[in-house]
C-alpha cells in the first residue's frame, strides 16, 4: 500500500470515530479548534484597573472563563485589586458578585473604588459548601461576569463549624477545594466568567532552605489556576507624617495565557484604591513615552509637573490628557511586540522516498 493511500485511511478512522463520538455524547463533543464556529480565538478579557498589571499579563486583563488566584500577606491589596476588577466589568455592562466569606466588605471603600454597589451581588456564606455551591449556581446562571470570593482561608468546611474548638480536622479544607474545582473549572470555562479567589499565606514548618510560605487551601487551586498573582506591600506614601496609601508590587508567578514572572508596580491610595494615574507614569517612563528631565515629567516634549505626585494630581484632572498617554502606552507596547523577533519552527524536512 502506498503512503498516500495509507494517510487516507488513517484520516478516515479518525472521521468515524468522531462521528461516534458526536452520536454518543452530541454535536460539538469534538472538534478541529480551527474550523469550530462556536470558538472564538481571541480571548476576551477584564482590566484590572492597573494598566502596568494588564501589560504584565500579557493580555490586557483577566480571560474570561478562567480561573485566577491572587495570594499575600495581610493588608497587601487583594480585596482592593478584586474590587477593581468589579468594578471595570460593571462598567463594561456587566454583572459581578462578591461571596465574602471573611465577614469584612467594607461597602463604602468599594463605592470609593469605582463598584456600583446597587448592582453588585453580595453573600456572607456561613460555611464553604455554602459559599462553592453559592458560586457555581451563579457560574451554571450563565449571566455573571466576574465572581470573587474573599478568601479561600475562610472557607470553613462545614464539619468544621459544627464540631468542638480544638478538634483536630486534617485536610478538610483541601478536600473542599480540591472537588470544588473539579466541578466548577469546567462550568467555568462554557460561562466565561472570570471566577477570582484571593488566598492567604501561612509559614511551612521545618523549612531550613527554600521559600517557607504556602497557601491555604491545598494543591488543587494551584493546579486549575490559569493566573496566579503573587501581591505585596513594599511602601507607604506620605504626605507630611501622614500616610495616604501603599506602593505595591505583584508578580505573575503562573500564567497559561502568556508568559509568567512579569512584575508590576502600583500605588493604591487609602481614598480611592489603585492610583490609574500613577500606574499611567510608572508605565508611560518604562516604555518611554513620558520622559524625566530632573524631576520634571514631560510628554511629547511638554512639561508635564515637577515630581511624580503632582504629575498623578494633574493627569487625575486632566483625563484627556491622561487617555492621550493612554494610547501612546498602547502604540509603545504594539511597536515593542511587532519589533521583537518571533522564534519560528524550523523548515519542514521531506523524508527521502
Amino acid at each position: 500500500m502506498s503512503k498516500n493511500g495509507e494517510q487516507s485511511q488513517r484520516l478516515q478512522a479518525v472521521r468515524i470515530a468522531m462521528e461516534q463520538i458526536e452520536k454518543q455524547y452530541g454535536k460539538g463533543s469534538i472538534m478541529k479548534l480551527g474550523s469550530a464556529p462556536t470558538r472564538d480565538t481571541h480571548l476576551s478579557t477584564i482590566p484590572t484597573g492597573a494598566i502596568g498589571l494588564d501589560l504584565a499579563l500579557g493580555v490586557g486583563g483577566l480571560p474570561r472563563g478562567r480561573i485566577v488566584e491572587i495570594f499575600g500577606p495581610e493588608a497587601s491589596g487583594k480585596t482592593t485589586l478584586c474590587l477593581h476588577v468589579i468594578a471595570q466589568a460593571q462598567r463594561m455592562g456587566g454583572t459581578a458578585a462578591f461571596i465574602d466569606a471573611e465577614h469584612a466588605l467594607d461597602p463604602q471603600r468599594a463605592q470609593a473604588i469605582g463598584v456600583n454597589l446597587d448592582e453588585l451581588l453580595v453573600s456572607q456564606p456561613d460555611t464553604g459548601e455554602q459559599a462553592l455551591e453559592i458560586a457555581e449556581t451563579l457560574i451554571r446562571s450563565g449571566g455573571v461576569d466576574v465572581i470573587c470570593v474573599d478568601s479561600v482561608a475562610a472557607l470553613v468546611p462545614k464539619a468544621e463549624i459544627e464540631g468542638e474548638m480544638g478538634d483536630a480536622m486534617m485536610g478538610l479544607q483541601a478536600r473542599l477545594m480540591s472537588q470544588a474545582m473539579r466541578k466548577l473549572a469546567g462550568a467555568i470555562a462554557r460561562s466565561k466568567t472570570v471566577m477570582i479567589f484571593t488566598n492567604q499565606l501561612r509559614m511551612k514548618i521545618g523549612i531550613m532552605f527554600g521559600n517557607p510560605e504556602t497557601t491555604t487551601g491545598g494543591q488543587a487551586l494551584k493546579f486549575y489556576s490559569s493566573i496566579r498573582i503573587d501581591m505585596r506591600k513594599i511602601g507607604n506614601i506620605t504626605e507630611g507624617e501622614q500616610v495616604v496609601g501603599s506602593r505595591h508590587r505583584v508578580k505573575v508567578v503562573k500564567n497559561k495565557v502568556a508568559p509568567p514572572f512579569r512584575f508590576s508596580e502600583f500605588d493604591i491610595m487609602n481614598d480611592a484604591g489603585i492610583s490609574y494615574s500613577g500606574s499611567l507614569i510608572d508605565v508611560g517612563l518604562e516604555l518611554g513615552v513620558i520622559e524625566k528631565s530632573g524631576s520634571f515629567l514631560r510628554f511629547k516634549g511638554e512639561v508635564l509637573a515637577q515630581g511624580r505626585e503632582a504629575a498623578k494630581q494633574m493627569l487625575e484632572e486632566n483625563h484627556k490628557l491622561a487617555k492621550e498617554i493612554e494610547a501612546e502606552i498602547f502604540k509603545a507596547v504594539e511597536r515593542k511586540r511587532t519589533e521583537t523577533p518571533k522564534r519560528g519552527r524550523p523548515p519542514k524536512e521531506e523524508l527521502p522516498s
